[in-house]
């Protein structure tokens, strides 16, 4: 049963599948896009997650064919148009970073199908990302017209190294989980029908582990994460920008139309 503490998550599906594991589902239209509810909730989530006792290790998962595509396009529309708005997602976007590098429980990503945008962060930052071979991990912020903000800069480096983050980053090719798994990006890489067991599989020995010696193993590595915290910082600063300058309305109607954007837009 779902405490009262996580009964403001309506967006989210949180379910307790055995004694110990709290898991995130991100179930909504369009490959689980994410919409304006879902991406605060995503910000708000982990420091409750954090003071609940109970939990020893988290999954996040997502449902049907992908784990997520990415930022909802309704709410990118309105960032575009409303500053007030582009404001407060910057603001929930920073909060996702930190509060899950911040989260003293253990957590665990089953990647499977396209992972885009709001969830990519959530399944790269995790302390064990499980992809399928076939999963399609893409950080589309380039095509759309905007820096590579969100969870790119503190992680994506460390985890690839600068010449495949930059590659990947500035050419928003997508990577196949095997790829993912062989440059370093994902822990491991399972057959598509083993993720969500083997995820499960991963969080079941970390419920078996001391919580202190877990916990405080995750909080020193993650030391790596916030030392980069201001690039990481002007990473968004310089994605958030860009969601006021012409380009971003181009990349968006270019997705909308299923074709290569053809930006005009300032050089800096």
């Amino acid at each position: 049963m779902t405490e009262d503490r996580y009964a403001r998550f309506t967006a989210l599906r949180i379910e307790r599948p055995e004694e110990g594991i709290l898991r995130i589902v991100l179930d909504a239209p369009n490959l689980n896009a994410v919409g304006a509810d879902a991406h605060e909730q995503l910000a708000d989530i982990w420091p409750v997650i954090d003071r609940d006792q109970s939990v020893r290790a988290v999954v996040v998962r997502g449902e049907g064919k992908a784990f997520s595509a990415g930022g909802a396009f309704d709410m990118i529309e309105v960032m575009v148009e409303d500053p007030i708005a582009r404001a407060r997602v910057l603001r929930e976007a920073r909060d996702i970073v930190y509060n899950v590098i911040n989260c003293s429980k253990p957590i665990v990503s089953a990647v499977h199908g396209p992972a885009v945008g709001a969830g990519l962060a959530v399944a790269l930052l995790a302390d064990v990302s499980v992809a399928g071979r076939t999963a399609k991990i893409v950080d589309g912020h380039t095509r759309l017209g905007v820096a590579a903000g969100d969870h790119a800069a503190i992680c994506w480096p460390l985890l690839c190294g600068m010449a495949k983050a930059k590659y990947y980053l500035l050419t928003c090719k997508p990577i196949t989980g095997e790829e993912a798994e062989r440059i370093g990006l994902v822990s491991v890489c399972v057959d598509d029908e083993l993720v969500q067991d083997e995820a499960m599989d991963v969080a079941r020995s970390l419920t078996r582990g001391s919580p202190s010696a877990v916990s405080w193993t995750k909080q020193t590595l993650n030391n790596w994460y916030r030392s980069a915290g201001p690039a990481f910082d002007a990473s968004l600063a310089y994605e958030f920008i860009g969601f006021g300058l012409p380009d971003v309305a181009e990349g968006v109607a270019a997705h909308r139309e299923k074709r290569a954007p053809q930006f005009d837009g300032p050089v800096p």
